[in-house]
């Protein structure tokens, strides 16, 4: 039995150095699938650009978080922040946005077409 024992006693220190060694060697790795999420990152820089592109179509962060629901808030004032101050140290002038209105034009009612008739008619004849 004793030479168990000190089989064992010596055994366990080599044990613990050998594990060691193997996590100190895997510290430095880049294992595949352990990083973060591809799609995330993409989304992330994605919710970054339209922040700089609010800041350089002079928007507000406000319209610049309605105009875009789906983008993360913080992500989209980094973006408008870092523009932001890409602009003033580089003297940069903002060019502002145009919206056009992709939905239909809202319906007239009939009243509002009679009192446009006569104004229409009464315009033409004079001239």
């Amino acid at each position: 039995m004793p030479t168990r024992r000190r089989f064992h006693r010596t055994a366990a220190p080599a044990r613990w150095a050998l594990v060691a060694s193997g996590l100190l060697s895997l510290a430095g790795c880049d294992i595949p699938g352990l990083g973060p999420d591809p799609r995330e990152l993409a989304r992330s820089a994605e919710a970054q650009a339209i922040g700089g592109a609010c800041r350089f179509a002079m928007r507000g962060l406000e319209d610049c978080y309605t105009l875009n629901p789906k983008a993360a808030k913080a992500q989209i004032f980094a973006g408008w922040k870092e523009m932001d101050q890409y602009m003033r140290e580089n003297k940069v002038e903002a060019v502002p946005s145009v919206l056009t209105q992709t939905g239909k034009p809202a319906a007239r009612s009939d009243d509002a077409d009679e009192d446009d008739a006569p104004a229409r008619s009464g315009a033409r004849s004079r001239g």
